[in-house]
C-alpha cells in the first residue's frame, strides 16, 4: 500500500447523487474554515461536544470558524450511557432556545456517540436540518461519522431509535488522535481491523504489520488506514445507503457484540471492545459452519490480540444472555436471526440460518473472562 503524506489532508467522496459528501482526512483541519465554510446552511452554527473534548478542541474549532456566523454551543456529558433521547432533548433544547431556523447547520464534535446524537437531532429538528461530521476518535473517523447512521440506545437494544441522515461533510483531523487514551485507540483498531476482515485481505495482510505503528500513532500509517477504511465504507453506503443489502456486511460481530454492550452497561465495554469479541465469536462460528479454517480463525484472533482487544465475553453473561439480546437486534427479520459471518478471511455474508444448536454450542463453549 502507497503511504498518504501525513502533511496534507486528502480527500475521498460518498457518491449518493445529490447528497454526496466529501470526507476530508489529514491534519489541521478543525482551524481552517476552508474545509468547513463551503458545507454551512446559513450564518446560525451549533457546535455539539462533550465534557472530555471541549478541553482539547472546541476554542480550535471555533476559531477556525469564517467571520460573521451566530455560533453557540453545547456541551454535553461524556460516555456511552449518555446516548439516550434525554440528551437529545436537550440538543432540541438548545435550538429552540437559541431561536435557529432550517438554516441551521448542526456539528458534532467528538467521537460516535456525539456523532448519532447530533445527526439524529439534525434529521428531527424542524423535519431535517444540516449537520457536519467532526470526528475525534479513530472510530469514528473510520465507521460512524461515515454514512448517515444517527440514533440513540435504548434499555432493550443498541441503536434502536434513529434516522439515516447524512452529513454535507466529515472532516478527519488526524491531530486529535494524539490526545486519544490507549483504550479508545483499541476499540477504534477493531474497526479497522473489520474493514479487512469483510472486504480486503490485502488491507488486512497490511493491517498486520503496521498495527506497531498505529498503536504509536505514527501519522502517515494513521493516515493511510483513516483513509482505506473510509474509502471501503464509502463504496459500500454508495452501494446501499439504507441497509437493505450489503451494507449488513458492515456488521461483522455487531450482533454478539449489541448483547453484550447491553447486557453489561452501555459504556462498561467500549463498543469497539465488544466489536473485536464479537467478530471472534463471528469467526469461530464460521469455522464451525465448514467455512473458516482453523488457521483462519487464529490469524483472526492474533490481529484482535495485537490490537490490545478483549478475547473472551463477559464472564456473568450466559447463553440465554446473549440469546435473549441478539434476538432484539434490528437486522432481524420475521423472528430470524441474521448474522453477519465470513466465508473466508476479506468476504463476509449475511447469514440467516445458523442452527440453533451450533450457535448454542458456541455461546457455551467460548471462552470468559
Amino acid at each position: 500500500m502507497k503511504f498518504l503524506s501525513p502533511e496534507s489532508p486528502h480527500t475521498l467522496e460518498v457518491s449518493l447523487g445529490e447528497r454526496s459528501y466529501p470526507i476530508h482526512v489529514g491534519p489541521g483541519l478543525l482551524g481552517d474554515s476552508r474545509w468547513l465554510a463551503p458545507h454551512l446552511a446559513g450564518r446560525q452554527v451549533m457546535v455539539v461536544t462533550n465534557e472530555t473534548v471541549a478541553p482539547f478542541y472546541l476554542e480550535t474549532f471555533k476559531q477556525g470558524l469564517p467571520a460573521g456566523l451566530e455560533v453557540r454551543e453545547l456541551v454535553l456529558p461524556d460516555g456511552e450511557a449518555t446516548k439516550s433521547i434525554e440528551s437529545v432533548a436537550l440538543i432540541w433544547d438548545a435550538l429552540m432556545e437559541a431561536g435557529f431556523n432550517r438554516r441551521c447547520t448542526l456539528v458534532a464534535l467528538g467521537g460516535g456517540v456525539i456523532g448519532d446524537m447530533v445527526g439524529y437531532a439534525a434529521a428531527s429538528y424542524q423535519r431535517g436540518v444540516a449537520f457536519i461530521q467532526v470526528p475525534t476518535t479513530l472510530l469514528a473517523q473510520v465507521d460512524s461519522s461515515v454514512g448517515g447512521k444517527t440514533g440513540v440506545n435504548h434499555p432493550r437494544g443498541k441503536n434502536m431509535i434513529g434516522a439515516f441522515w447524512q452529513p454535507r461533510v466529515v472532516l478527519a483531523d488526524t491531530d486529535t488522535l494524539a490526545t486519544l487514551p490507549p483504550r479508545e485507540l483499541s476499540a477504534g483498531l477493531a474497526e479497522v481491523i473489520k474493514y479487512g476482515l469483510i472486504r480486503d485481505i490485502d488491507f488486512l495482510s497490511w493491517l498486520e504489520d503496521a498495527l506497531p505503528a498505529l498503536r504509536g500513532l505514527d501519522a502517515a500509517v494513521l493516515a493511510m488506514a483513516i483513509e482505506r477504511s473510509c474509502r471501503i465504507k464509502a463504496d459500500i453506503v454508495a452501494e446501499d445507503e439504507t441497509e437493505q443489502g450489503v451494507r449488513a456486511l458492515l456488521n461483522l460481530g455487531h450482533t454478539f457484540a449489541h448483547a453484550i454492550e447491553a447486557h453489561q452497561g452501555y459504556g462498561h465495554w467500549l463498543h469497539g471492545e465488544a466489536v473485536g469479541t464479537g467478530m471472534l465469536m463471528a469467526a469461530t462460528l464460521s469455522n464451525r459452519l465448514g467455512w473458516l479454517s482453523d488457521a483462519e480463525v487464529a490469524r483472526t484472533r492474533a490481529i484482535l490480540a495485537a490490537a490490545d482487544l478483549p478475547l473472551a465475553a463477559p464472564a456473568n453473561m450466559g447463553v440465554t444472555d446473549f440469546l435473549d439480546l441478539m434476538r432484539r437486534d434490528k437486522k432481524n427479520l420475521d423472528d430470524q436471526l441474521r448474522l453477519i459471518l465470513l466465508r473466508r478471511l476479506g468476504e463476509a455474508c449475511v447469514h440467516d440460518a445458523t442452527p440453533p444448536a451450533l450457535l448454542e454450542a458456541l455461546l457455551v463453549d467460548f471462552p470468559r473472562a
